[in-house]
């Protein structure tokens, strides 16, 4: 039994729940179909325990599941036993900090809103180090070190020998906010014009001499999975890191990118915007 799944095996758990109401049975049915106890279908769908390939299939077969892609998928996330350079993390940093870089290693591709704040993965040891000291509950020195080393390591997927595509869209707010001094922004202002250059990263920026646009204050990162019904969005809140996998939601965020996406800067206007913006520092 496991005392602490990770989001990604919670994820794993919620589809196969999914299926069997889908199918409209009920965990004593579903049981009774693989011949084991009500027991065993709850701790699967609560991500206490595992689900060999077998079993995963035989329920996808009951729950008339066709979607083999979708089905491949859940196999290979039940099989994974990938032991990350975030584990060395665990007991160290909140457990979202892990589900998020878990998340990061198993994407294809990324987009980012953003608001308030440069998007962790463009964002400077000295940004990232002020963003943290700004907490409440104030953060040790040793605690703010290791949120730090923790996002820097992040950026490999973006920075690797493998970087999965990213597009970010940021509204001129987060790139004016000095979350320390002028030297800390120029030097943010730089780090964003330096990966804007690589053909995996679109940045894009939203002015404030924007008209009537609403959609501002809905930051969230758009995580794509091996398969669309995978896809997961991450948003903060007041009590930490939400993960949101429900198909309606998913939707409703594809459809806020492409609107906020449509009415932001060109990427080589955007550039342009950031550096002006850099030299009025």
């Amino acid at each position: 039994m496991r005392r602490e799944p990770t989001a990604r095996q919670t994820r794993l758990a919620t589809e196969l729940r999914r299926l069997r109401e889908t199918a409209g049975l009920n965990s004593r049915q579903a049981a009774a179909l693989l011949g084991v106890s009500p027991a065993q279908i709850t701790h699967i769908e609560s991500a206490l325990a595992g689900v060999s390939e077998q079993r995963l299939r035989r329920l996808a077969s009951h729950y008339a599941c066709t979607d083999e892609e979708f089905i491949d998928a859940l196999v290979a996330m039940a099989s994974d036993r990938t032991r990350g350079w975030w584990e060395k993390y665990r007991g160290l940093l909140p457990t979202s900090f892990l589900d998020l870089s878990e998340l990061d290693y198993h994407s294809r591709l990324q987009r980012h809103v953003a608001i308030m704040y440069v998007p962790g993965l463009l964002q400077t040891a000295d940004y990232a180090r002020a963003v943290f000291s700004d907490r409440i509950p104030e953060l040790t020195p040793e605690e703010i070190e290791l949120r730090v080393r923790h996002r820097m390591a992040r950026r490999a997927i973006i920075e690797g020998p493998n970087p999965i595509p990213i597009e970010i869209v940021v509204h001129e707010a987060a790139l004016r906010i000095r979350v320390s001094d002028r030297e800390v922004s120029q030097a943010q202002l730089g780090r964003i014009l330096e990966v804007s250059e690589a053909d995996h990263i679109s940045v894009r920026v939203i002015p404030f001499d924007l008209d009537s646009f609403s959609r501002a204050g809905n930051a969230m990162t758009y995580v794509s999975g091996s398969v669309p019904k995978l896809d997961t969005v991450v948003r903060d809140a007041p009590h930490g890191t939400v993960f949101i996998d429900s198909e309606a939601q998913l939707s409703a965020f594809r459809t806020l990118f492409r609107r906020v996406e449509d009415v932001s800067l060109e990427p080589e206007r955007s550039r342009d915007f950031i550096n002006k913006l850099a030299k009025e520092l």
